[in-house]
């Protein structure tokens, strides 16, 4: 419980700096009267000195209380922190003793006053030992205070050296965290105090947590090798508390290597507001539903488990083919499901086993189905077109069928800007699953079907920001296939809030995509992250700079620009501003069925040539890129120099 004293000294320590400032002006003064009269009371061995020459030394008296606020705040004395009493803070401090022991010399001979000679000298000096005693005492109050509001967490500092003093004084300036000793194995320095602190012997580190009940350990040791670092590392945490490496300021400002990177947000590389998708039409449309997503434990899928949340379904049904992704997802939805008193069903299964999936369906009484499940990297899906077709074709129309069957209220398809007239195998299934969706829908008296298709997706698993940061930690190079490639960008709150907005106002046969602004070079984006993580891009002309950006040629099946829509003339309003709806092409319930066919039968004999007729046959703008020309080799990419990166 904090005492009214406790809290009345937190809330001088929070008030603004100027009021802060005048309490010292006034306090400072106070103590220059104090401290002449108390000189002069020793001078004259009489306490009722005054009694003697009462308008003389009233006058120096008075003279003395206009002239020190003037003094000490032309010397800038008040803006003395007193967190930072270090030695150049001291010496104004004396400076202005000093100058306070001349005014008094001018003012007793401008008053006539009779100011023995060595009364100034013993004024400054004691006025000097006031002010700092007071200065140090009201940090030790500060300190005490907020130890016991408890508010900070309390933590020893391993290594007294510069680093741990720098770390200590930086940290006495935070209320989050509070140092109470050092650790050092130095034997010189046993016994001491360092930065006000006591240091302590490694041995004694046990006890020593036990008794101040601490739970967090600072390493401060940059010059240390890593193997003894992470040796220290190791022993401090056995004795079962949180251990942090911190680099000295030093090596931060000289971004010395391993110093000053940090890993970069996915809405810093936008350049551009974050779309806001918050509507009602979200919760009424998901509340007291049951709602299943299919690949639960992807990007995608994960997200739009945790938006669901906010939507205060009755239950979420988690759907996933890999049992280790559905584990994690479940494990970090579980207690936020259960305080909110909603279910949550974890289910094994593939989207290609009809019967598994119907039974889900109807067993957890699903009224939405959110299909999330697909195959997505385009270097994966190029080289693997069966898997590719069976999961992306097969496996969406297996689970609408099974939405038939079970009476879904609503499907929504998770589509991708790669469908538009597509040059990969993994776009150009994706786009086939559109237009089954799109033909079941014209023939669905029950379900509403629709679809959501929107562009790259910012820390997915595969888009390139994993990528890049995981090439940036370990120094470079990063890695771009063309300096022309540009992709629409959005991050994954955004992707998963469009989806579940997007089903809100579907009525059947839908394709929505998001206004998402103007696309992104790549390479823009390397160069970005470069720099948000605390680099400099390398320029080969000048050899200055950390990370090189090399260019690597175009893969297999990959677009120099992304589009969004089939046609730009046939778009609608939707509710949202952001969100659209494109009126495209749809093929006949004869055509789907053939496509259906020879996907099946190019399956059942293995042929991915077979597959890639199918495509370049059914699917708009599909042509089979010339393996030949594109450049993958490696060391045949060529790096760029900073100047020759767009701006």
């Amino acid at each position: 419980m904090i005492t009214k004293p406790i809290r009345f000294l937190l809330e001088l320590a929070d008030a603004p700096r100027r009021v802060k400032g005048q309490i010292v002006l006034a306090l400072d003064t106070a103590l220059v009267l104090i401290g002449l009269y108390t000189v002069l009371a020793l001078r004259f061995e009489d306490p009722a000195f005054l009694n003697r020459a009462p308008q003389g030394y009233t006058a120096l008296f008075a003279a003395m209380a206009v002239a020190t606020p003037a003094s000490l705040i032309l010397l800038q004395i008040p803006r003395i922190k007193l967190g930072t009493l270090e030695g150049r803070a001291i010496l104004r401090i004396v400076f202005a003793a000093g100058i306070l022991g001349l005014i008094l010399i001018a003012a007793g001979a401008l008053l006539q006053v009779l100011v023995p000679r060595s009364v100034p000298f013993a004024f400054a000096a004691l006025f000097f030992a006031s002010a700092l005693m007071m200065r140090v005492a009201g940090v030790q109050l500060v300190t005490h205070a907020a130890d016991h509001d408890g508010a900070a967490d309390r933590v020893a500092i391993y290594g007294a050296g510069a680093a741990g003093i720098q770390l200590a004084s930086s940290l006495r300036q935070s209320r989050e965290l509070r140092p109470v000793f050092f650790v050092d194995d130095d034997p010189k320095l046993r016994g001491v105090m360092v930065a006000g602190l006591p240091v302590f012997a490694p041995n004694l580190l046990r006890e020593k947590l036990d008794r101040h009940q601490l739970a967090h350990v600072l390493l401060a040791m940059p010059s240390a090798p890593p193997h003894r670092v992470k040796a220290i590392a190791d022993a401090v945490g056995s004795l079962g508390v949180e251990v942090r490496s911190l680099p000295s300021y030093v090596d931060i400002i000289a971004r010395n290597e391993g110093i000053g990177l940090r890993t970069v947000e996915p809405g810093e590389l936008l350049g551009r507001g974050v779309v806001n998708l918050d509507a009602p039409d979200i919760a009424s449309t998901y509340a007291g539903r049951g709602v299943m997503v299919t690949g639960a434990g992807g990007s995608i899928g994960s997200e739009l488990c945790r938006q669901l949340l906010e939507c205060r379904p009755v239950r979420i049904v988690l759907f996933e083919q890999s049992e280790y992704a559905l584990y994690a997802i479940h494990h970090e939805l579980a207690p936020l499901a259960e305080a909110s008193g909603i279910g949550l069903v974890a289910r094994l299964g593939s989207v290609n086993d009809h019967a598994r999936v119907e039974s889900v369906l109807l067993q957890e009484r699903v009224d939405t189905i959110l299909h999330a499940a697909a195959y997505k990297h385009v270097p994966m899906v190029e080289d693997n077109e069966i898997e590719g077709a069976r999961t992306n074709v097969l496996g969406t129309r297996t689970v609408a069928l099974a939405a038939l069957a079970a009476n879904v209220e609503r499907f929504v398809l998770i589509s991708t800007d790669k469908a538009v007239r597509p040059t990969n195998v993994m776009g150009a299934t994706k786009r086939l699953a559109e237009l089954v969706i799109q033909d079941l829908a014209t023939r669905s008296a029950e379900t509403k079907f629709s679809m959501v298709r929107f562009g790259n997706v910012l820390g997915s698993s595969g888009s390139v920001l994993p990528l890049f940061q995981r090439q940036i930690q370990a120094g470079g190079p990063v890695t771009v296939t063309d300096p022309e490639v540009t992709r629409f960008f959005m991050t994954i709150p955004e992707a998963a809030r469009l989806v579940l907005l997007a089903g809100s106002y579907a009525r059947g046969g839908d394709v929505f995509v998001l206004d998402m602004g103007q696309p992104v070079k790549i390479i823009d984006v390397a160069r970005r992250m470069i720099e948000l993580s605390g680099r400099r891009v390398y320029d080969p002309a000048t050899g200055s700079g950390d990370i090189r950006i090399e260019i690597t040629g175009l893969r297999p099946g990959e677009k120099r620009y992304e589009e969004l829509l089939i046609d730009h003339d046939n778009l609608r309003d939707t509710p949202h501003p952001k969100i659209l709806r494109a009126e495209e092409h749809m093929l006949s319930e004869i055509e789907i069925k053939a496509i259906i066919r020879e996907i099946e039968a190019a399956i059942e004999h293995q042929n991915p040539d077979r597959v890639r007729k199918v495509i370049e046959a059914r699917v708009d703008g599909y042509r089979r890129p010339d393996h030949a020309a594109v450049q993958i080799a490696a060391g045949r990419g060529c790096e760029l120099p900073p100047a020759a990166l767009p701006a």
